[in-house]
């Protein structure tokens, strides 16, 4: 059984037991968390899909822990005229573990 859900605007294939890195949520580290924007579900073959969402479904998740990703370097330049800047960005992510999905 999997479901395809929106978690801070992106969308993520989950499982019970899989575990993914999401944009940063709020919720402390430890805590429950639930998705309700579930656009798809399957259950063994029988699929349902939402129109926008699927109803009376969502996905139970538990925060693991808060952590930065790599660093990403970015680098412009512009040749000839003595134009060059580079910058560092490291995204912050929450680990999560899910826990169960209620279709």
């Amino acid at each position: 059984m999997y479901a395809i859900v929106e978690i801070a605007g992106q969308q993520f294939k989950v499982e019970k037991g899989r575990k993914l890195y999401v944009h940063r949520l709020a919720d402390a580290e430890g805590a429950g968390v639930s998705f309700d924007k579930v656009l798809l579900i399957d259950n063994d073959g029988k699929v349902a899909v939402g129109a926008p969402t699927v109803k009376d479904a969502k996905v139970e998740a538990t925060v693991l822990k808060h952590l930065k990703d790599d660093k990403v370097i970015v680098f412009k330049k512009k040749r000839r005229k003595g134009y060059q800047k580079q910058n560092g960005h490291r995204q912050c992510l929450t680990q999560i573990e899910i826990k169960d999905i209620i279709a």
